[in-house]
């Protein structure tokens, strides 16, 4: 289950929410040479997201969205560890990409056990081993 609040940026600007994300894909950013991040993650956001980047008047669908702004607080931490900036593509590549493929999965499984309450799948190299 999930607890803590959602940052996320539109057209009216930075939101925090407590609801409304059940449907959401979790993105595992922090990787464990920076877990001494954690403690300190939400100060952070919270900093980051009164940046004047981030005012409604700045939003822009194609160019300046919540993609934009995910992407940014990502380099700004990475910034503050003296690491390399992501680009978008290798952002979606490493992050993203994986993530959906993996909830791509589980929906199709869902979609399948709801149609036909049960799921085969075929194992050849079980075969071999009878």
């Amino acid at each position: 289950s999930f607890s803590g609040i959602i940052y996320n940026y539109d057209k009216e600007g930075v939101h925090r929410d407590e609801t409304g994300w059940e449907q959401c894909i979790s993105v595992p950013l922090v990787q464990p040479d920076m877990f001494g991040l954690l403690h300190q993650w939400d100060k952070l956001l919270e900093e980051f997201s009164i940046g004047e980047d981030w005012l409604p008047h700045r939003y822009e669908e194609h160019e300046h969205n919540c993609y934009t702004y995910a992407l940014a607080f990502i380099n700004s931490v990475l910034t503050a560890q003296g690491k390399q900036h992501m680009s978008k593509s290798e952002f979606t590549e490493k992050f993203v990409i994986p993530q959906t493929k993996r909830a791509s999965k589980y929906i199709t499984l869902h979609q399948e056990l709801m149609a036909k309450e049960f799921y085969i799948v075929h194992h050849p190299e079980q075969e071999k081993q009878c």
